[in-house]
C-alpha cells in the first residue's frame, strides 16, 4: 500500500502550488490562480486536496527542494519534521550539532531567543499547515458539497476527509501547545484576512484539541483500515493518549486515567510490535509492520527535500562512515550526534545486549561542540531495506524512509507511566507485560526483563530514552519530568556551560517569534522572553 499512496502524494507535490503562500500567520489565505470552484468541483478534486494536506508534512514547497513556503527561512531548514526534530532533540541531552548556522549553537547550548530562526520556522510551519486544513474545511461543508452536486458515497468520503483534516489540524495545534503554550488561534469559522488572530491560552487549547479528537472519532476509518500514511481511529486515540499523559504540564491537572484509557484502545486495536526493532527505521518499514500507527511518507525521487529522513540520515553521518551503507552514497553532512547521556542509558552502546542502541564512534563524551566526531554518532535511520538494498534516492542524497509519528511502543510506555503515576483503569501486571515485550525484542530474549518493582515513574523516562530516542519525544518528556530546565539533571553545554547548568523555569516554553508579536497586537509574549 505504501507505493500506491506515496505515488498519490508525489503527484500532489506539484499540485500543492495551488495552495502555496509565503505569509506566516493564521491570517494567511491560500492564494492561487485556480478558483476553489474548479479545484473542488469533483469528488476526485476533494481527494487530491486532502492528499495535499498530508504532502505538506513531507516537503518544503510545491516547487522542489530548493524553495521554501516559509518566508525568510532557508529551504533546507523548512521541512516540518526537520524543524520539529530540532526543537525536540537538539535542545536536550539526546543530540548536539556541530554546525554554526545562525541559531543552531543557541539551541545546542539552551540559549535560544525569540528570534531563533528554527523556533520561528516550526511556529510558522505549524500555522501554515493549520491554514491549509482550515481552507479545506471551509470548502467541504455539507452546504458546499450540495452546491457542487456531490452526494451519496462521494459525500460520505468527503466527510471522512474532513475528519482527517481536523485530525491534522489538531496535531499541529498540539505541536504549538506543547512548544509555545499560547499561540494564535483560528479555525475555519473565522473571518480570515479581516481580523488579526486572537491568542488562546494553553489550557483552553488543550480543551479544544481534546474536544476535536473526540468529535472526529466516529467519522474516521477504523484502526488499521485506512490507506497507509492516513489518519484513522488508531492515530486519533494515540494522540489523545499522548495529550493526556502531558495534561499536568498543559493544564495543571493530571489525566493519567484518561491516558490509560486511550493507550488501551490503541493496544487492543490489533497493532503488534515489529519483530526487529531496527527494521522500523529502514526504507521498507511499511512492509510487514503492524506497529506504526501513522507515518510521514517520504519519496526520495519524486518529492525531495533536505529535511525529513533525508536530514536525519545525512546529518548524522559523514564521508568516513560509508554513506552508501546508509542508502545515500552521495550524502553525509557531518552535523548531528548525541551527548553522552543517551548512550549511558544502554548497558553497551555498541548494541550487543540492548540492540536498540545504534551508535558509531569511540568517544562518548562531548567536549567540543564544533567537532562532529566528538561524541557518538546515531545510526538509527537508514535509506536501506531490511535485505540491504538501497532505497530510492535522487542523486544518491535523498531518502525514501518513512518516519513514524505514532507507533505501538509509545502507547505501551504511556500505559505503564500513567499506571506508575497513579492512573486508574490499568494494572501494574499489564504494564510489566508491555515493557517486557519491548525489552524482549531489544535483547532478543528475556535476559533484559525487569520486574514489577522496577516500574517506577523514573524508570519510564529512561526506557522512553532507550526506545524512542531521536524520534522527537525528548524535550516533551524532560519537561513532563521537571528535568528540561532544572538543575536536577544536566547534560554537556546545557545552559551554555561545558558541565551544564540549570535554566530559568520559564524556558520550558519556547518564545513566540518577535516578528509575530510585532505584527499582531493580540499576542502577548511568553513570560521571561
Amino acid at each position: 500500500m505504501k507505493s500506491s499512496y506515496k505515488s498519490i502524494i508525489a503527484l500532489s507535490f506539484v499540485a500543492l502550488a495551488l495552495d502555496a503562500c509565503k505569509k506566516e500567520d493564521l491570517n494567511t489565505f491560500p492564494t492561487n490562480d485556480v478558483t476553489s470552484e474548479k479545484v473542488y468541483a469533483t469528488p476526485a478534486g476533494y481527494k487530491q486536496e486532502m492528499v495535499k494536506l498530508y504532502a505538506a508534512y513531507a516537503l518544503t514547497s510545491p516547487s522542489g527542494a530548493d524553495n521554501s513556503e516559509i518566508g525568510g527561512l532557508n529551504s533546507g531548514f523548512a521541512d516540518f519534521l526537520r524543524l520539529f526534530w530540532t526543537s525536540q532533540e537538539l535542545t536536550t541531552d539526546e543530540a548536539i550539532c556541530a554546525w554554526g548556522d545562525t541559531g543552531i549553537p543557541d539551541l545546542d547550548q539552551s540559549l535560544w531567543t525569540a528570534d531563533n530562526q528554527f523556533l520561528r520556522g516550526l511556529y510558522s510551519r505549524s500555522l501554515l499547515q493549520i491554514t491549509f486544513c482550515n481552507e479545506f474545511l471551509r470548502e467541504s461543508t455539507p452546504e458546499k458539497l450540495a452546491s457542487r452536486g456531490i452526494s451519496g458515497a462521494d459525500a460520505d468520503n468527503v466527510k471522512t476527509y474532513r475528519a482527517e483534516a481536523r485530525f491534522l489540524r489538531a496535531y499541529q495545534y498540539w505541536v504549538l501547545m506543547d512548544a509555545y503554550g499560547n499561540p494564535p488561534f483560528v479555525t475555519e469559522n473565522d473571518n480570515i484576512g479581516k481580523i488579526a488572530p486572537k491568542q488562546i491560552t494553553r489550557a483552553k487549547l488543550f480543551d479544544y484539541v481534546e474536544s476535536e479528537l473526540k468529535a472526529i472519532e466516529p467519522d474516521l476509518k477504523d484502526a488499521k483500515t485506512n490507506e497507509y500514511g492516513r489518519a484513522d481511529k488508531g492515530a486519533d486515540w494515540a494522540l489523545l493518549a499522548r495529550l493526556y499523559l502531558n495534561a499536568q504540564v498543559y493544564t495543571g491537572v493530571a489525566k493519567n486515567t484518561e491516558a490509560i484509557t486511550y493507550a488501551s484502545k490503541v493496544i487492543n486495536a490489533g497493532y503488534s510490535l515489529k519483530s526487529n526493532y531496527k527494521d522500523l527505521f529502514l526504507e521498507d518499514n511499511d512492509k510487514n509492520n503492524d506497529e506504526t500507527i501513522l507515518s510521514i511518507n517520504y519519496d526520495g525521487v519524486k518529492g525531495t527535500n533536505y529535511g525529513g529522513t533525508t536530514f536525519l540520515i545525512n546529518a548524522g553521518i559523514n564521508a568516513d562512515m560509508n554513506p552508501a551503507s546508509f542508502g545515500v552514497p552521495s550524502g553525509g553532512w557531518g552535523g548531528n550526534r548525541t551527548r553522552q547521556n543517551l548512550p549511558a542509558l544502554f548497558p553497551d552502546p555498541n548494541g550487543t545486549q540492548d540492540k536498540r542502541g545504534a551508535f558509531f564512534g569511540s568517544k562518548n563524551n562531548v567536549e567540543d561542540v564544533a567537532v562532529f566526531t566528538d561524541g557518538l554518532r546515531v545510526t538509527k535511520f537508514k535509506n536501506v531495506t531490511s535485505t540491504g538494498q538501497p532505497g530510492p534516492s535522487l542523486n544518491g542524497t535523498f531518502s525514501s524512509l518513512d518516519f513514524p509519528l505514532f507507533r505501538l511502543a509509545e502507547q505501551y510506555l504511556i500505559y505503564g507511566e500513567a499506571v506508575a503515576r497513579g492512573g486508574t483503569g490499568g494494572t501494574l501486571a499489564n504494564a510489566l507485560i508491555y515493557v517486557n515485550k519491548l525489552r524482549d525484542r531489544a535483547y532478543g530474549n528475556t535476559s533484559g526483563d525487569v520486574s514489577a518493582t522496577d516500574l517506577t515513574v523514573d524508570f519510564f523516562l529512561n526506557e522512553r530514552g532507550r526506545e524512542l530516542y531521536w524520534e522527537g519525544f525528548r524535550r516533551t518528556d524532560l519537561v513532563r519530568y521537571g528535568k528540561f530546565t532544572s538543575g536536577s539533571y544536566l547534560w554537556p553545554f546545557k545552559g551554555g556551560t561545558k558541565a551544564g547548568t540549570a535554566l530559568p523555569a520559564y524556558r520550558d516554553l519556547y518564545p513566540l517569534p518577535t516578528a509575530d508579536i510585532i505584527a499582531n497586537s493580540n499576542l502577548t509574549q511568553n513570560t521571561g522572553y
